[in-house]
């Protein structure tokens, strides 16, 4: 029985928060510790230029989500902790793959429809204002991605599962034409995944700007958290749990017997004021080892870079060769 290979992309835009550290991080630190399976891990830094986003945070970001998965343990001795742009081989495939992919697949990728729709919506004359290229064939780059390290189990959100499935289809219609070359890989998705919710109730997002970032010094962490919106029930009052971000974000992190206990302690009325004391006393134990040692490799980046270079060796052991074979087979091959 072959082993599973799983991969996993981290698109460097914006701080590491909480809710990503629920949502993948931990998960994904927790898996790479698994014998069992090969796991792959990339920092998505081309995907990020997709965005139009700023040179210095790029890079900035790129340090950050390195030091967060650092910091947090994840095993490089087990995984593989790579960025994306060091791997030569990945835009390579993304052309050869870019010469397979129908237009009309490109057409259906979500990303691509939202921006229509908005534009459509807001009665501008051309659909396609603000489509960048990027944009428009950011699916085949994920393919690439994917397909690369032959991959054979991706873990994504409900909302990335079509990017898998265009994978699939890219190289379904791939091996068609060439051969049985690369690998059809399968979305993983997780429903028990958490997704918090932010500051004003809504799904915690950058884009909604409602997020309390993973390493916040303690008194941010402690005035964030302190911001949460509550409903106007009064001490010994008894509280729902559902629809509580605070219930939310302290279950995310605590264990069943501690859950149950804050669980009795809504329902005797705790106080809105002693909840979020609680919560920021709770999450600052939980994260105060991690953030020290965040704030080490902050410090000196040459060690975070020291861990990518040595990812993408190990990343192109699997790339170099594949792409070799992957080129003979389309016919881009040595004359003599």
């Amino acid at each position: 029985m072959t082993q599973d290979i799983y991969l996993t992309g981290i698109t460097t835009t914006g701080t590491p928060h909480i809710g990503n550290y629920v949502g993948a991080i931990r998960p994904g630190i927790a898996a790479s510790r698994d014998k069992s399976k090969q796991n792959f891990y990339f920092l998505a830094d081309f995907h990020a230029l997709a965005k139009n986003e700023d040179p210095a945070k790029i890079a900035q970001s790129t340090l950050e989500i390195a030091a967060s998965w650092l910091a947090l343990g994840l095993d490089t001795s087990n995984a593989v902790f790579y960025r994306q742009s060091d791997i030569p081989e990945i835009p390579e495939l993304t052309w050869i793959l870019t010469s397979m992919t129908a237009k009309g697949l490109m057409n259906r990728a979500h990303s691509y429809k939202a921006v229509v729709q908005a534009n459509e919506e807001g009665g501008t004359k051309d659909p396609d204002k603000g489509v960048t290229m990027a944009l428009y064939s950011y699916p085949i780059l994920m393919a690439a991605d994917i397909l690369m390290f032959k991959s054979t189990k991706v873990p994504v959100g409900r909302d990335q599962k079509q990017h898998v499935e265009m994978a699939r289809d890219i190289a379904g219609r791939f091996n068609h034409h060439y051969g049985d070359i690369l690998v059809l890989p399968e979305p993983v998705i997780d429903g028990n995944t958490a997704v918090l919710t932010g500051l004003d109730g809504r799904k915690m997002s950058k884009s909604y700007n409602n997020t309390i970032p993973l390493f916040a010094d303690e008194k941010k962490l402690r005035k964030l958290i302190m911001k949460i919106k509550t409903n106007s029930l009064e001490p010994g009052e008894p509280k729902e749990t559902e629809g509580s971000t605070l219930y939310d974000i302290y279950r995310a992190f605590a264990s069943a017997d501690e859950v149950s206990d804050i669980e009795k302690r809504y329902a005797e009325g705790i106080a809105w004021g002693e909840m979020k004391q609680v919560l920021f006393e709770f999450i600052n134990d939980h994260i105060k080892p991690a953030r020290e040692e965040y704030k080490r490799l902050m410090d000196d980046p040459a060690i975070v870079e020291e861990e990518l270079r040595k990812g993408a060796e190990k990343a192109r052991k699997v790339s170099a060769p594949y792409i070799a074979e992957i080129r003979h087979a389309i016919g881009i091959r040595k004359l003599g």
